[in-house]
């Protein structure tokens, strides 16, 4: 259920182990997916409460090459690029604040090498004379969600092609089907759409993001504490005069604001992101002017692009912006059969999808692996099997 990137990448690895499979989502791809960056920066992306989270995204980032190698063997069919990432920052509280970072960087024992502005400049000839600061993050790559996508998306129909029992069904999964139709801790063995039709599975992989909170059947007491987090992000066409426009990703602090410009080997730039938790799902005029604002001030050409593009979307959060992934337990203590979660990625569902796919996997093959406990789809839940909940620490 949920046909984002984590769910596709769920589908099209248990497609791989020769299952049958339906995945089911009205418009697959066109969620929080369809407005990602796509940045694998489990460096750049790191923060100082955040620890859980960091063996995960580099575990995850590490998988990616043979992932995409698996999914699609033409170099560039999924937009992956094994191009560095710049950090800047354009005044002193934002030279500090990236120190600071660093040194949390060297305590973590990640890569990151400081450099001169006149390094920096000599990378990307076209930063701004206000950029007073920068860091070289070597192991932070990009990826573009679109097409990463639709190589998925393609790779389920190409099974199909071939005879395999796997198909996408462009419709709404309301409810989880249970085998005891009174008791919600009983197995799962299915799902019932909006139309009424039910469908019979062996396993159900809840991964619809923010929809996985308040979907009907959920086990007695689950609570799964997803809230839509928006964001505004730009695509901007590069003219071939200014081409290549960077060679690097760049993420910067601009007066304590953070702004991405990530290259796209399209000629296209992508230009983000706003965090917003204000409920408006259309795009922000203030966002659309901070973004452009924070960015010329970094890249002072980006006034000459062209803007062809402007997206918001929800992004599915948790309290502790770690993700919700595992399978649950029911009021006796045992873990319920028939059904795994996969959601509450946040910002960080196109970096840990191939992980979070492999993860999936393991569960329905009866495989766990205690390194990701910590991601426990029940961990919020004040009563389970009489136990309190376990909160993941940032």
């Amino acid at each position: 259920m949920g046909g984002g990137i984590i769910g596709l990448s769920i589908a099209w690895r248990a497609v791989q182990t020769g299952r049958s499979v339906r995945l089911i989502d009205s418009a697959p791809a066109q969620g929080a997916t369809h407005a990602a960056a796509g940045m694998l920066a489990p460096v750049s992306e790191y923060h100082h409460q955040e620890h859980a989270l960091l063996p995960a995204m580099r575990e995850s980032a590490a998988r990616y090459p043979g992932f995409v190698q698996a999914l699609a063997p033409i170099d560039g069919a999924t937009g992956y690029l094994r191009t560095e990432t710049l950090l800047v920052g354009v005044d002193h509280g934002d030279r500090q604040t990236l120190a600071d970072l660093h040194a949390a960087h060297r305590r973590a024992e990640l890569a990151v090498e400081p450099l001169t502005t006149r390094e920096a400049r000599t990378r990307e000839p076209l930063l701004g004379p206000r950029v007073t600061s920068a860091y070289r993050v070597p192991g932070d790559h990009q990826i573009d969600p679109r097409m990463l996508a639709a190589q998925l998306i393609g790779g389920l129909a190409n099974a199909a092609g071939r005879g395999r029992n796997v198909g996408v069904l462009r419709e709404q999964a309301v409810s989880l089907l249970h085998h005891d139709t009174s008791d919600y801790d009983s197995r799962v063995v299915g799902v019932r759409l909006a139309d009424g039709t039910t469908l019979g599975a062996a396993e159900v992989v809840l991964a619809n993001g923010v929809g996985a909170g308040t979907i009907d059947g959920l086990p007695e007491g689950l609570e799964l504490p997803l809230r839509p987090v928006y964001g505004d992000i730009l695509r901007l066409r590069v003219p071939g005069r200014f081409r290549p426009l960077l060679t690097t990703t760049v993420r910067a602090l601009v007066h304590g604001e953070s702004v991405y410009l990530v290259p796209r080997a399209d000629g296209t730039l992508v230009v983000g992101a706003t965090q917003r938790e204000d409920g408006m799902d259309a795009v922000s005029a203030g966002g659309v002017h901070r973004l452009l604002r924070d960015a010329q001030e970094v890249l002072p050409v980006v006034t000459e692009l062209t803007l062809v593009e402007a997206t918001a979307r929800a992004r599915p959060g948790t309290p502790d912006n770690a993700p919700l992934l595992g399978r649950v337990r029911g009021r006796d203590g045992d873990t319920i059969p028939g059904l795994v979660v996969a959601t509450g990625f946040f910002r960080h569902g196109v970096l840990l999808a191939p992980l979070a796919a492999d993860i999936a996997l393991g569960l329905i093959d009866d495989r766990t692996d205690q390194r990701w406990d910590a991601f426990r789809p029940d961990r919020f839940t004040r009563t389970r099997a009489g136990l309190p909940a376990e909160r993941t620490h940032r």
